[in-house]
Parts: structure tokens; C-alpha cells; sequence
């Protein structure tokens, strides 16, 4: 029964979260106007264009799975890593985070990658992410901060509050008890018969983030890194052609909504909605965007992509079970990789 609810919360919790905020937000929001944006203003095809650039970064993100794959010994096919992204962020719609689960089940079933080093390959992989990430959200900070601190005086966050975060002894103690807790914790599992099984896990799990130190491929690992987050901001970019409101917003303004954006979907809600609606309606709101109007591409956008989401996922899995029909849904004992050329052939 606790797991049955454990998972249930896994679904419900973000569900909850996401609601909460869209209907904040667009309790009294009429609804009509968007409609009419929708049918009379909109130019949908740069909608359509805006799924070109994001499937070309999810296309570089199996491609880059497969480099990081490389030193373990394991020739994953190509299509499988590709398709399995589609399905991993199909997977997220539904229950957040689990796409990366997804994602190393698929090459656990179909091409007999142990499931322990793959979700390491794919936790290092999400390391240099947040790195970038880390790296694009503080270039944007120190070069639009008056921007940033609008949008914090609108949330309700300023120095003070951040301070008194530091310096009460509340948090300290909630620090304390939390450490505590997983050393006892660690103590008991040590005493389990479950301990050694754990250790395998933990092992492989440690190869997998030590293979971008033995990947033979850096350059190309760089260049795909790059390439998916530079789609990540063209889907995201190019759908300001579609409204004659948000069609003067520059590059730089686009970035620095991005930016905010990058930092709001750490909330695990499905497909970022919640906050990825109350960033961009905030942000656009500073650069003169009316708040209705800012809403309505807010709703648009997020929706028509959402869809697109879906249907990759969708087209992910159907080619999954296509390609892989003949196996009886059994792994495939792909030799391990020779001469360094996985996922370059």
C-alpha cells in the first residue's frame, strides 16, 4: 500500500503543483482573447518551426549518449539512443523525471547496456548540462541584473530574505537532523542482505560518470553539447515570430527569458507547465508585453509544444518496437565497440 501511494504521489504532487499555479494565474484570464489571438494573429508555421531545432537536439542528444556509452564497451544502435530520448521526454509529460529512467530501460531491453552504467553515462551526461546551464544563467545574471531584480521584487524575493535563509539557525539544524538521518540510515543498510546488490549498482552507476574522462570523442561531445542546448533556445526563440506582440523582443531578451526559464523547470512539474508560464508571462510583462497578450503566448506555446512532445514520443515508440519487432521484445548482444567508433559509424 505505501508503494502504491508513493507512486501515486509521484504523479499527483506534480499535477497538484502545476494546477495550483496555472489556475493563479489564469483564474481570470479571458480565455476569449486567446482564442481570438489563436484564429486571427497568429502565424502558426513559425509554431511548426520551432519543433525543427528541438528535435535536431534531441536527435544530438542520442548521438552523445552513444560517446559516453563508447568507453564502457557498449554499441548501443544508433535509432535506439535517438528514439529513446523522443520517449524519455514523452515520459516526463506524464510523470516528471522518469524519462531518464525510460531512457536507459530501453537500452537495457533492446541493446543489453546494464541498466546501472547507463543511468551513470546519462547522470554525467545531465552534469555538464547544468554546468552549461550554471554557466548561461550567470552570464545573464551579471549582464541584465536589473532584469533579474524585477522579476525577484515581483516574486516577493529580496537580499534580505535570502540573507535571513543563511542566517537563521533553523536551517542549520534542518541541515544537522538531514545528515544525521542518512548516516543512520547508511548504518542499516550496511546490515542488509540488500547491501551487496546496492554496491553493484553503486559501481556501475560510478563507471558510467568516469566514462566522459575516457571517451575518445571530446570534440564531438562539446560540438553536440552545444548543439542541443542551441536548439533548446531556437524552439524557444523562434516562437516569438508568431505574435505581431512578441515579434520586436531581440535575441538578448530572448536569452535572458530562457535563462529565467532554465531556472523554473527544476520544479518537477509535466513539461514545465506552472512555471515555465509564470516565468515567461513575468519576464515578457517587463519588456512591455501587455499581460493578457503575454499569457496567451504563454498558453499557445506551451500547449502546441507539449504536443509536439507527445508526438515524438510516440513516433519514439512505435520505431522502437518496429526496429526491434523481431527480437521478442528480448535484449540484443551487440559486441562491445571496437576502435572507438561507436556512435560515429
Amino acid at each position: 500500500m505505501t508503494k502504491i501511494l508513493k507512486n501515486a504521489m509521484k504523479i499527483v504532487l506534480p499535477l497538484l503543483i502545476a494546477g495550483a499555479l496555472l489556475y493563479w494565474m489564469y483564474h481570470d484570464f479571458n480565455f476569449a482573447e486567446a482564442k481570438r489571438i489563436f484564429l486571427h494573429e497568429m502565424n502558426v508555421w513559425w509554431l511548426v518551426a520551432s519543433l525543427v531545432p528541438i528535435t535536431l537536439s534531441h536527435v544530438m542528444r542520442g548521438l552523445r549518449w552513444l560517446i559516453t556509452l563508447e568507453p564502457l564497451g557498449y554499441r548501443p544502435k544508433r535509432g535506439d539512443s535517438i528514439d529513446s530520448v523522443f520517449v524519455a521526454y514523452a515520459s516526463n509529460v506524464v510523470i516528471p523525471r522518469v524519462g531518464e529512467v525510460s531512457r536507459c530501460a530501453v537500452l537495457t531491453r533492446y541493446d543489453k547496456v546494464p541498466f546501472s552504467k547507463a543511468l551513470g553515462t546519462l547522470v554525467a551526461e545531465r552534469l555538464v548540462d547544468m554546468l552549461v546551464v550554471l554557466v548561461f544563467v550567470c552570464v545573464m545574471l551579471l549582464t541584465q541584473l536589473d532584469v533579474f531584480v524585477s522579476l525577484f521584487a515581483q516574486t516577493g524575493t529580496n537580499e534580505a530574505s535570502l540573507a535571513s535563509l543563511f542566517t537563521s539557525p533553523r536551517t542549520y539544524i534542518i541541515i544537522g537532523v538531514s545528515v544525521a538521518a542518512c548516516a543512520l540510515l547508511w548504518m542499516g543498510l550496511k546490515r542488509t542482505t540488500l547491501y551487496a546488490r546496492v554496491k553493484q549498482m553503486v559501481r556501475g552507476f560510478v563507471d558510467g560518470l568516469l566514462s566522459l574522462r575516457t571517451m575518445h570523442h571530446k570534440g564531438l561531445f562539446v560540438l553536440y553539447t552545444i548543439g542541443i542546448w542551441v536548439g533548446f533556445f531556437l524552439e524557444f526563440y523562434l516562437t516569438f515570430f508568431c505574435f505581431p506582440f512578441t515579434a520586436g523582443l531581440s535575441v538578448v531578451q530572448g536569452l535572458v527569458i530562457f535563462a529565467a526559464i532554465s531556472l523554473a523547470i527544476v520544479i518537477p512539474t509535466p513539461n514545465g507547465a506552472g512555471p515555465w508560464h509564470f516565468v515567461v508571462i513575468s519576464m515578457m510583462t517587463l519588456y512591455g508585453v501587455s499581460q493578457t497578450d503575454a499569457s496567451s503566448f504563454a498558453l499557445i506555446v506551451h500547449a502546441f509544444q507539449t504536443l509536439g512532445v507527445m508526438l515524438l514520443g510516440a513516433y519514439g515508440w512505435v520505431a522502437l518496437q518496429m526496429r526491434n519487432r523481431n527480437k521478442g521484445g528480448k535484449i540484443n548482444p551487440n559486441p562491445p565497440c571496437e576502435g572507438g567508433d561507436c556512435g560515429v559509424r
